[in-house]
């Protein structure tokens, strides 16, 4: 079983120190004010906030002149390709996180021993699974540049799921943690790629783009093998732990 899992010592419930439990309720009952427990006032300046806000970052222009008449043919015929782009730049960001993410728990699991397990999960999978990432990040690349468009650039929503990635990179990088938990982050990643390529999908089909549909189609296959995989053995270590009973005691 992983250490984890197991019982240890934890002190960081309240059930630890009824005593000193008691008197951190009876303090904070003390100073709270009443008047001001409901939040409002920062939910205030919260809106307020919101409402001065800028947006994050914009959707690049055209960097060529096939590029932006591309996008004006397609503003003529009713589209806004920019939502495209931005989705497509969101995508190939989150393939190159894909293959870094992957890359980590190879490394954790090359470093397993005893102490930490990795059951069903093998290397050759995993380097199987990041192989195919960074397929997908290649054929998003050459789907930015057929349409004119710069994949250097960082899209708004590019930015945004970089951000959300690095929970997910901390837990990875992090040396205590176990491969069940890893299994699960990259669990979470892989569903929301998932639901993401299908998005895409969606759009390139809007647009008329019927050799990216087909593309497209290919990698949401590979994507949904990849959460197969992971879910079975995320399952499967965690099914095998919750079974596990302890050795009997000998006298």
């Amino acid at each position: 079983m992983e250490k984890s899992s197991q019982m240890g010592k934890n002190r960081t419930g309240m059930d630890m120190s009824p005593m000193h439990s008691e008197a951190m309720i009876s303090g904070a009952e003390e100073y709270q004010d009443a008047g001001d427990a409901d939040g409002q006032s920062m939910a205030l300046i919260d809106k307020q906030y919101i409402g001065e806000a800028d947006p994050i970052g914009s959707v690049p222009m055209p960097g060529t002149l096939r590029g932006a008449l591309k996008a004006g043919m397609e503003k003529v015929a009713g589209h806004n390709p920019e939502v495209f782009l931005n989705k497509l730049g969101e995508r190939l960001a989150f393939e190159r996180t894909g293959v870094r993410l992957y890359e980590s728990v190879i490394t954790k699991c090359e470093a397993a021993d005893e102490s930490h397990p990795v059951g069903p999960v093998t290397v050759e999978e995993l380097r199987r699974i990041r192989n195919e990432e960074a397929e997908h990040f290649r054929l998003l690349k050459d789907a930015m540049e057929s349409m004119g468009a710069d994949p250097t650039a960082q899209t708004p929503d590019a930015d945004i799921s970089g951000v959300a990635a690095m929970g997910i990179q901390h837990v990875l990088n992090d040396p205590r943690t176990s491969m069940s938990q890893s299994l699960e982050m990259l669990l979470t990643l892989e569903l929301t790629d998932n639901a993401a390529w299908e998005m895409l999908i969606t759009l390139a089909d809007d647009l008329g783009l019927e050799e990216l549909v087909a593309q497209f189609r290919h990698a949401l296959a590979q994507e949904e093998d990849h959460i197969r995989v992971v879910r079975s053995w995320y399952e499967t270590m965690i099914m095998s732990q919750a079974a596990k009973t302890p050795p009997a005691a000998s006298h």
